[in-house]
């Protein structure tokens, strides 16, 4: 069927090669595909090479920490908090997310001493799976996917001072930032973090 497109130019229903409209955009988009794999970057064969590990950055206080993937469930904006009384002054308290009550940790208090800021709407909490249900650790920033060589790992220097010491026991030096590996893991099954009424 033939008719006329809005230049006022004569249509067929076919393409100028001769074939359906249909057909010549799916090989279009094929075309497109391939030609995205060939530059995307982290192909599968090197978000699998030797030497390589990977892990969500983030910031407490002034530290950059990076933890494996597997230890986080999810990163949520700062939830709305209601306090629980009798906890400790880290344990800031219980938020209803998704019609679940996650208990919302201050992370850098725990560590610390020093209570965050909370910016409510920006600052994010990650989510851990731990024994019993999930709990959420604030952080001051999220630096989102990281990957590390072997090469490039260092000593965790004063990184691993304080309470820190007990969560990192190695560390990153890349573009002249030290990473410490904080094993997040370690920190849910640590009788203190896991008990947090006076």
């Amino acid at each position: 069927m033939s008719g006329q497109d809005i230049s006022g130019q004569s249509v067929s229903g076919q393409s100028a090669h001769g074939s359906e409209p249909g057909a010549d955009a799916f090989e279009m988009l094929a075309e497109y595909e391939r030609r995205s794999l060939t530059h995307v970057a982290g192909l599968p064969e090197q978000l699998q090479a030797a030497g390589l590990w990977r892990g969500i950055g983030y910031r407490i206080g002034q530290r950059r920490l990076v933890s494996q993937y597997e230890s986080v469930a999810e990163i949520l904006t700062v939830p709305q908090i209601t306090p629980v009384p009798g906890a400790q002054s880290w344990m800031l308290g219980v938020a209803n997310v998704r019609g679940n009550l996650l208990p919302i940790a201050d992370l850098k208090q725990f560590l610390e001493g020093t209570r965050t800021v909370l910016h409510e709407g920006h600052q994010k909490v990650m989510v851990l799976r731990q024994p019993g249900g999930d709990v959420a650790v604030t952080i001051d920033e999220l630096y989102g996917q990281r990957s590390f060589m072997d090469e490039e790992q260092a000593d965790p220097e004063t990184l691993a001072e304080g309470r820190y010491a007990g969560f990192i026991d190695r560390a990153y030096r890349a573009s002249g930032d030290l990473w410490g590996v904080f094993s997040l893991d370690r920190l849910v099954r640590t009788p203190e973090f896991r008990h947090a009424a006076l």
